[in-house]
């Protein structure tokens, strides 16, 4: 776990190096490199704490970005950012698992401490190598799906990587609204929902065994509970006209609840095509974090609780509550995702999905303290903020306008870059780490 949590830090620092050196190139020394002039786009990276913030909201797959205008950074960097996205999806310990490590408990270490338990095959090697070359396949796929229905080349690579990838950095400055294409929002509602699914079922899936659609728990789930949030979320925008017509209700709704719930991040609802998502009614907001708390299927490349662990909460519950029907003689079992369960192995699921939860809503419960601290007063009504430490630490990156290199404040950004890294490893491995540095720092002496 230590080593896991530290060298995702540590690979975010480096990841840091390309924001840095080439704005700092861009101040200095333009014509060395034939880079573009400084803009104050790039000049933002000229700040540590913001290139480090790219960084770590890249290869966490997060998504917000210290960019005002990400169409006037240089192409290196605009690829760079979907390639921190890219690697960070399926995770940056299981590709140094693919390609370094060799079969045995140690493997399993590293890929169960990336928030991973599910296996392709017996060995975590070649289970973590075919990851990669599903991966590789689906990230081909998209890039033709969206190319195909009229994104440019360029933005069709790049946003066929973050959105496998449920990543959400873009090239161009207001993500996808830029394009103002349905036909663009409807073909990467497909490629966000592949990133939400787990890998396993995927391999399963292009074997020929099609029924893990409905087989399997989470699979069902996610089309059922973003079929379902996406008929809320609409009714909403439409009942409380923030769209004149259905259809376009229906097409930003859709949109943005399937963009949270995969964690995707990318965004339609602006201000230059139709109506931002800061501006969306409270309610409508909160069904967006709502969708971006629970996440996609564990074993995918989405954030949040994730799926299995909310159906592994509401079926325990549901289980104990059901105990005083039973003689106490009575043996019990509970199924979850094709496993039967007895007693004892319920108690340690049930235990494990609502400490994960408990610890993630305490950590967002701090994090919209501090950040209604340090905001200016009334500038920000609550659920702005609530719906932006959810998307930081969901690892989502929807905005409400809050995050930027000047609207957010340095202790902000500070506070982002733990959530972002605590979600992205799910919590425990994180705090693991930090008492292990405080226990030999002495602090509990």
């Amino acid at each position: 776990m230590i080593i896991a949590a530290m060298g995702w830090f540590c690979v975010a620092l480096f990841g840091s190096l390309p924001f840095f050196l080439i704005s700092w190139t861009a101040e200095l020394a333009p014509a060395a490199l034939g880079i573009p002039a400084q803009t104050s786009t790039l000049a933002a990276f000229t700040d540590p704490l913001n290139a480090v913030f790219e960084s770590m909201s890249g290869f966490t797959g997060t998504g917000l970005t210290m960019t005002d205008n990400e169409e006037v950074l240089p192409r290196t960097l605009q690829w760079w950012r979907s390639f921190t996205e890219w690697v960070g999806g399926v995770g940056v310990i299981v590709l140094t698992t693919a390609i370094l490590a060799r079969p045995g408990s140690g493997s399993l270490t590293l890929y169960e401490s990336e928030a991973r338990s599910e296996r392709i095959h017996p060995s975590i090697v070649s289970t973590v190598q075919t990851i990669w070359w599903i991966f590789l396949l689906f990230t081909f796929v998209s890039i033709l799906l969206l190319w195909a229905v009229g994104m440019p080349i360029w933005g069709a690579i790049n946003h066929g990587m973050t959105g496998l990838s449920t990543g959400g950095f873009s090239i161009t400055d207001n993500s996808i609204a830029t394009y103002d294409s349905a036909a663009i929002d409807f073909a990467l509602l497909p490629v966000m929902l592949l990133g939400s699914i787990a890998f396993p079922v995927h391999y399963l899936i292009l074997q020929g065994d099609l029924r893990n659609f409905y087989t399997d728990l989470q699979t069902r789930w996610v089309f059922i509970y973003m079929g379902i949030g996406t008929i809320v979320l609409s009714g909403i925008i439409y009942a409380t006209e923030t769209y004149d017509t259905l259809f376009s209700a229906f097409r930003y709704g859709s949109f943005q609840f399937v963009s949270a719930a995969t964690c995707a991040g990318f965004q339609t609802a602006v201000d230059t095509t139709n109506v931002a998502l800061g501006r969306w009614p409270a309610q409508a907001q909160l069904t967006v974090v709502f969708g971006m708390i629970v996440g996609g299927a564990a074993g995918s490349t989405a954030g949040g609780i994730k799926l299995v662990r909310s159906l592994t909460l509401l079926k325990g519950i549901r289980f104990r509550i059901s105990e005083v029907f039973y003689p106490d003689s009575a043996v019990r079992r509970l199924k979850i995702n094709g496993r039967r369960l007895n007693e004892q192995e319920v108690r340690q699921e049930f235990e494990e999905a609502a400490i994960i939860g408990f610890l993630w809503f305490v950590f967002l419960a701090i994090g919209t303290f501090v950040l209604l601290l340090i905001l200016p007063q009334g500038e920000y009504a609550l659920e702005n903020v609530i719906f932006e430490v959810a998307s930081a630490q969901g690892n989502v990156g929807l905005s409400a306008g809050i995050t930027g290199p000047e609207s957010l404040p340095t202790p902000g950004k500070i506070m982002f870059l733990f959530n972002m890294w605590i979600g992205r490893l799910e919590i425990i491995p994180v705090l693991v780490t930090l008492r292990t540095i405080f226990d030999r720092g002495g602090l509990y002496r």
